[in-house]
């Protein structure tokens, strides 16, 4: 609660008004919407939102995020939901003797026909399903799962974590960052029942994983491939590529990333393109361009010193997640460990860029990597699942600068005619456009543009100028046919110095 600005300090005095702001503010948990929160407590929505910007101030914290499935909690706001439900809680039982029934002042006297009904038609509920006899009531459910403790066996901690992200609106919550990296952790080891597995993956991404949960789980994910720590970090960038096969977009972000590399800084390509009859696409793209196909860290370390550059798949390195990942055709739909590979980070880079399409995944992959503690990172939105920019368009560059979080708008650039390509496959044409063989203007710019954008990233926490990044990029693009003689040379070092400022 460091975050907690006037809530906590010396100079702030409760007040009786403060107590109705926590009410809200639960509500607002419970509800995840405005309209809602405020007809549950009996108020007009604007009066809500106005309590919703009075805690914001109190706290310094935006507490909520508007998204198409509602309002979704920061990392702040989900530190405080279980004081908030246990004080909400208290507070009903406070206001929970019965009500007395009095005749009202003022009736009529009797005119000689006073008798109560025969038969009363009993209210629609007869009780509140919370208090019906023998029904478990919220208190002894938390009871009961505080009960299963660290030492229990695994299958009986996973179903802990099932219950306590599932068991009904108001009454579940989302897993601290512990809980999700050892119920991960169970996953991984092959200590989980299947059912078990499709329960706890299903509800939360119907429910949507936190930015809390996604971070547990990658730190399961990483102890169990056996990641380095930051402190012995082998590559300078991490490029993720987790790919849809659906996706027909042709892998520039390849050739981008080579022109990192021609620079002088290491840089790790990993990912995955499902199980169709293009899933050996970025293994075939990288040995096409004479980047290392690796089948380990310790290979894709020793590439990374010989070539700067190396490409590792993820079934070489986490298959347990690559088998998570293969669940979608039992499930036709994504899970939480669709997200989470993208920050995997297995040589724990300082630098990160990634593709993250909806905007609302956007800032959860931002705040994972903030909890993770990865100081720079470079999200662009234009391409799905893949960093590969779209310059065509104007584009928001959401950004962690040094651990802050930076936005930086991108106009766009006006298209540039497109000739199309003769005599050739999608394959041939896009290794020709590398070598010179054919001429594409447009793709030159995707691939200089998304080179500049992990030069961004790389900048060590100063916010760099996206034009001087593009003016770097679109050098080491010119320079490309001879990478492999000046790596290293004078013009590099110069270069990154004047990119540096």
């Amino acid at each position: 609660m460091s975050k907690v600005r006037e809530m906590s300090g010396p100079n702030r005095s409760v007040r009786p008004a403060d107590l109705r702001l926590l009410m809200v503010f639960d509500a607002l948990m419970r509800e995840g919407s405005v309209a809602r929160a405020a007809a549950s407590m009996g108020l007009q929505s604007p009066a809500v939102s106005r309590m919703l910007g009075q805690l914001r101030e109190i706290y310094g914290d935006p507490l909520f995020l508007r998204t198409g499935k509602g309002l979704r909690p920061t990392p702040l706001a989900e530190s405080v939901r279980l004081r908030l439900r246990a004080l909400a809680t208290e507070v009903d039982s406070l206001f929970a003797p019965a009500a007395v029934v009095s005749k009202p002042a003022g009736s009529d006297p009797s005119v000689g026909w006073d008798r109560p009904a025969l038969i009363e038609a009993p209210p629609l509920a007869v009780q509140p399903n919370d208090v019906l006899e023998g029904a478990p009531t919220p208190i002894s459910i938390a009871t009961k799962l505080a009960g299963i403790g660290h030492n229990a066996n695994p299958q009986r901690r996973l179903a802990k974590y099932i219950a306590t992200t599932c068991a009904g609106q108001g009454q579940s919550r989302p897993l601290a960052i512990d809980e999700a990296e050892d119920a991960l952790g169970i996953i991984l080891r092959g200590e989980a029942d299947l059912l078990q597995i499709g329960a706890l993956l299903s509800t939360l991404q119907f429910r949507g994983a936190t930015a809390m949960e996604l971070a547990g789980f990658i730190r399961a994910a990483r102890l169990q491939i056996g990641a380095q720590e930051a402190t012995a970090s082998r590559a300078d960038l991490d490029w993720p590529a987790y790919i849809s096969p659906k996706v027909r977009t042709a892998p520039w972000f390849i050739q981008a990333a080579r022109l990192v590399a021609s620079a002088g800084y290491r840089v790790l390509l990993h990912g995955h393109f499902g199980a169709g009859s293009e899933a050996g696409k970025l293994e075939l793209a990288a040995q096409l361009t004479g980047i290392p196909v690796c089948s380990s860290m310790g290979d894709a370390e020793r590439a990374l010193d010989a070539a700067g550059i190396a490409y590792m798949p993820l079934a070489a390195f986490a298959p347990q997640l690559q088998r998570l990942i293969g669940l979608y055709p039992l499930l036709e739909m994504r899970l939480p460990i669709n997200a989470m590979t993208h920050l995997l980070n297995p040589l724990s880079a300082p630098a990160v860029v990634l593709g993250v399409s909806r905007a609302s995944s956007q800032d959860i992959q931002r705040d994972t990597a903030k909890l993770l503690g990865i100081p720079n990172l470079a999200i662009v939105g234009n391409t799905r699942d893949i960093a590969q920019f779209a310059p065509f368009r104007p584009t928001v560059i959401h950004r962690l600068v040094d651990g802050e979080a930076v936005d930086t708008f991108v106009p766009m650039r006006p298209t540039p005619a497109r000739l199309m390509p003769t005599g050739m496959n999608a394959r041939e044409y896009w290794h020709a456009v590398w070598r010179g063989a054919a001429r594409d203007e447009a793709a030159e710019t995707v691939i200089v543009t998304t080179a500049a954008v992990a030069l961004m990233a790389l900048k060590d926490g100063d916010a760099a100028d996206f034009d001087a990044a593009v003016t770097y990029a679109t050098e080491l693009w010119k320079r490309r046919a001879v990478r492999s003689v000046e790596r290293g040379s004078s013009f590099n070092v110069t270069q990154k110095a004047k990119l540096a400022g």
